[in-house]
């Protein structure tokens, strides 16, 4: 099981990625910096990178990422990116082929070995999509971070922790294509925390983040109105009443 993110500060501008491969009850967290990059090229260096580093791995593999550019890239538009000569329907060139010729060569590597790209909503509490995103910021402000490696029980998030659905957002014709759905550009009625499995609602994602940074088992959301408040409250089985 695989999670990876990049992005860029400024796009372009001072780039980052990072990985965290869970394999074997074992975590290794990978991760670098690019002078200057895209939003877009971060992401398929992070995908790149965690598939290098399982070359030699065996078993299917589950990646987890926000970038549905990523996702829908390389399971379909790639196919028809090949048959124009690397030309888009309108006649341009291809954006980032290099990388998306390498993310190919990766994935063709594994063709006993099938590779299942799953889409996690950015910034929505799953604690690997989290992670990876404080280690691609880190790398991008060139800011220090210690990164993992050792045994998974050893492992302060609760990386297992996975969201129910991880299809690609559908989006209505025309739509640009993004790397969070619509509930992730709403605004936020609220922050949701639970830490050794006290809930407490925050105003802000600074005090959300602040409470779980570095807790074990911590869970935290971002909620759109009050129905979303309760029914993340409930998935999680707690009363919204105990807020």
């Amino acid at each position: 099981m695989v999670f990876t993110d990049g992005g860029a500060k400024g796009n372009p501008g001072p780039g980052g990625w990072g990985v965290v491969i869970v394999n074997q009850g074992r975590v290794l967290e990978l991760g670098g910096g690019a002078q200057s990059a895209t939003n877009n090229q971060m992401e398929l260096t992070s995908a790149i990178r965690a598939l290098a580093a399982l070359r030699d791995t065996r078993g299917p593999l589950a990646i987890y990422a926000d970038s549905t550019y990523v996702i829908k890239g390389i399971r379909e538009w790639i196919w028809a990116w090949r048959r124009r000569g690397w030309k888009t329907a309108e006649g341009a060139d291809v954006m980032n082929r290099e990388l998306w010729e390498q993310l190919s060569r990766e994935v063709a590597a594994r063709m006993t070995d099938p590779v299942e790209w799953h889409y996690v909503r950015g910034h929505s509490g799953i604690p690997g999509n989290e992670r990876v995103d404080e280690i691609a910021t880190a790398f991008a402000l060139k800011q220090p971070i210690d990164l993992y490696d050792g045994p998974l029980i050893g492992y302060p998030l609760a990386i297992l922790d996975l969201p129910d659905e991880t299809s690609v957002p559908k989006r209505s014709p025309g739509s640009a294509s993004s790397s969070s759905s619509s509930n992730s550009k709403r605004p936020a009625y609220s922050y949701l925390s639970v830490v050794d499995g006290q809930p407490m609602r925050h105003t802000t994602w600074a005090d959300c983040e602040r409470r779980v940074k570095g807790r074990s088992g911590a869970r935290f959301k971002k909620t759109v109105d009050a129905a979303d408040e309760a029914a993340i409250l409930r998935a999680w089985r707690i009363d919204p009443r105990d807020l």
